[in-house]
């Protein structure tokens, strides 16, 4: 049972699927952190009884905040770090500290559409297909061996907004998916790719 920390700065609804998915699942959340005081993914946490803390960025180097983060991962025992709508860009040394054990969900098939506002830049683009993508952590911003993929149609009137539910939808089937892989060691990082087996 791997003990998991999930980073997270608004309503956590990925949160809240991993949350669902653990009663059966080879993992277990312990903390979540927010860098964002009253959102609504910390009321969900503590709903579920799990521990929560705030961390605040504000007024710190980006080094000093994720020194913070870190300290109180370790100290809750986490095993596997999940970012979850964590709006923070973390600094190499926290990605490799926690490499291979650090995931996060990104709203778009990797590696296309790196980075935000990525339902518009889909639509814009005239795509036919996006989807979102579980990956490894990296230094470099998204661009982390993928572990799981799952696509949507993009239909000729979407909005981003109606595009973003629909990616959000297959989101909270597939984040679960992935992080059971990575805690029953059925995918690692190795040499900057995602192994299965």
């Amino acid at each position: 049972m791997k003990r998991i920390g999930v980073l997270i700065s608004g309503r956590g609804s990925n949160l809240g699927a991993l949350i669902a998915d653990q009663a059966n699942a080879p993992y277990k959340i312990v903390l979540v952190i927010s860098n964002i005081e009253g959102v609504g993914g910390l009321a969900r946490a503590a709903e579920a009884g799990i521990a929560t803390q705030v961390i605040p960025h504000k007024g710190k180097t980006r080094e000093a905040f994720d020194a913070e983060l870190d300290a109180a991962l370790r100290a809750a025992q986490v095993e596997i770090v999940c970012l979850a709508g964590f709006m923070r860009i973390l600094s190499d040394g926290f990605t490799r500290a926690w490499e291979g054990r650090l995931i996060n969900i990104h709203p778009s098939l990797l590696p296309a559409y790196k980075g935000t506002h990525v339902h518009e830049r889909v639509i814009e683009a005239r795509e036919s297909q996006s989807g979102a993508s579980v990956h490894f952590v990296v230094p470099e911003l998204d661009a982390g061996p993928v572990i799981a993929q799952a696509r949507v149609p993009v239909h000729a009137d979407d909005s981003p907004d109606a595009l973003a539910a629909r990616v959000l939808d297959v989101e909270h089937k597939l984040y679960p998916a992935a992080l059971r892989l990575l805690a029953d060691g059925k995918v690692k990082l190795e040499k900057g790719l995602a192994v299965f087996g």
